[in-house]
């Protein structure tokens, strides 16, 4: 029986103006003029006899119709790529585009990335490190690790972890500073404290002097002692014995299992959101993204 099909570059034209709600996006993801995507939409809605956009300012949203051809087609396009893509190319590894902001790239999400790709030998990725908010169509994102879920409404959005932090230092401190390791973190001069600048991705900023209010100890100086721009930075200087730092367990989970770093408190203060992963909807098939998700999410729980 013969396939009955729409005009499939009016179909692409649809799937990519529904995917990034824009007719300029979709224009620019397919090297084309914002008018050849109006024109290929109006074919398919001839085709169809229905309207599948309504538009709100700039941008445009799906009719009742039109989330029933995306729902139908979405998939099948994203099969119709990957096949494709593996086809053309010249081996049969994946390749997938990983956006993570700079706090947890290097200390929590490339760890992770080596150990998956033990697991998986034929894994590629390219992984860019940017801030909240980025763009899935314009850089053709398959995956993001950023901070808080209000960022990406337009994709799949999976919370990971909700990290906190908690006092620590490195062995090597506590050698030096016999009185700490006895009398607990009270001992600990303000001079030796390490504070983190969290910048304005943060909605909250964890400082000393809340963690002592939460722990019933003695006000901390925001003002004496280190002060760094990145809540990585911190935790190589406690890691060289510098001081002790307000640090990320989900980032410090590596140090804490070799011996590296050690807790003086029990004591955590909560961030204000959870790390989240998002991706296209229409991306949510590929195995090698819903295998790598899969993946972080049982390790963001371990961590």
């Amino acid at each position: 029986m013969p396939l009955t099909l729409p005009p499939l570059n009016a179909l692409r034209a649809f799937e990519a103006a529904a995917r990034t709600g824009s007719y300029v996006a979709a224009a620019e993801e397919l090297g084309v003029s914002a008018a050849a995507i109006s024109q290929q939409i109006r074919k398919l809605e001839d085709y169809f006899g229905k309207d599948l956009f309504t538009r709100l300012n700039n941008r445009v949203i799906l009719t009742d119709a039109g989330h029933a051809i995306f729902a139908g087609t979405a998939d099948a396009l994203q099969a119709i790529s990957d096949t494709t893509g593996e086809m053309m190319s010249d081996r049969s590894r994946s390749r997938l585009v990983i956006s993570a902001i700079e706090s947890m790239a290097e200390k929590w999400l490339l760890p992770q990335l080596v150990e998956f790709g033990r697991m998986q030998p034929g894994f590629r990725y390219d992984l860019r490190v940017e801030p909240d908010p980025v763009d899935f169509a314009r850089f053709n994102i398959d995956l993001r690790l950023g901070y808080g879920s209000g960022h990406y409404p337009d994709q799949a959005v999976l919370p990971v972890g909700h990290d906190v932090v908690q006092p620590m230092c490195s062995p090597a401190y506590l050698a030096r500073h016999p009185e700490v390791e006895k009398a607990g973190i009270d001992a600990v001069p303000d001079d030796d404290l390490l504070h983190t600048s969290w910048g304005p991705s943060f909605g909250s900023n964890p400082s000393w002097r809340a963690w002592a209010v939460a722990a019933g100890l003695r006000s901390r100086s925001d003002k004496m002692g280190f002060q760094v721009g990145r809540s990585s930075l911190a935790l190589d200087l406690a890691r060289a014995g510098m001081g002790v730092a307000l640090a990320q367990r989900m980032m410090a989970a590596g140090d804490l299992a070799a011996g590296t770093l050690v807790t003086l408190s029990a004591v955590t203060l909560a961030l204000g959101h959870p790390y989240c992963l998002a991706y296209p909807r229409a991306k949510a098939r590929k195995r090698d993204l819903q295998a790598l998700v899969g993946f972080l999410s049982k390790a963001a729980m371990e961590s």
